[in-house]
């Protein structure tokens, strides 16, 4: 099973997240009509991954969508809609969509889902080997494992630059060696989501 549960620090213990990249998807269009039509079996954040850099740019993005939702400030209308709106830079949901969110022409694709049971009630809930029968059946791609060097294979640094308005920083040396320069990126990436709304 390629279907990796996420550990995020600060989140109530009720709150579980599991996460997955498909290589090669051939299906996105179906995907992609399933979430126009607010199909609730496909409830997921459905995140184009050549608009994901790492590991911290997914779990950053994910963080931040669901601590709106621990505190009751949801922007969207679902925890992972929020998720996506959280790659963002502005408060700007149909944009998000546009930018981060799988279109019919997506190749590679990150689902994430996220499992809230309600505290002090016995409930049962969809367990991590439901869900990835789930997306196993329907997404028509290859499982890769969700590793920084796997989501790297897929990243539009030339989207990112564009999206994250970092063409010509200041401080990002022409000298640096390729890994200095993405993670350099990728922190100026991090913090411009940190400081959306602010």
């Amino acid at each position: 099973m390629s279907l990796e549960t996420l550990t995020i620090d600060h989140l109530p213990p009720n709150y579980c997240v599991y996460a997955a990249l498909f290589r090669d998807v051939s299906n996105p269009d179906f995907l992609h009509a399933q979430l126009l039509a607010r199909n609730n079996a496909y409830d997921f954040a459905f995140i184009d991954a050549s608009s994901v850099i790492s590991r911290l740019h997914l779990l950053s993005a994910i963080f931040r969508g669901l601590t709106t939702l621990a505190d009751g400030t949801l922007t969207a209308t679902t925890p992972h809609a929020e998720i996506v709106l959280s790659f963002g830079v502005n408060n700007n949901v149909s944009d998000a969509y546009r930018r981060y969110g799988i279109s019919p022409k997506t190749k590679d694709v990150i689902v994430v889902k996220v499992v809230v049971t309600e505290e002090g009630k016995e409930q049962e809930s969809q367990s991590a080997e439901e869900i990835w029968a789930h997306l196993a059946e329907n997404v028509k791609g290859t499982p890769t494992e969700l590793t920084d060097a796997e989501i790297a294979k897929s990243t539009d640094w030339q989207k990112m630059r564009k999206y994250y308005g970092l063409n010509n920083v200041p401080g990002i040396q022409k000298g640096w060696s390729e890994e200095r320069r993405d993670k350099e990126l990728e922190a100026l990436v991090v913090m411009k989501m940190a400081l959306r709304g602010l």
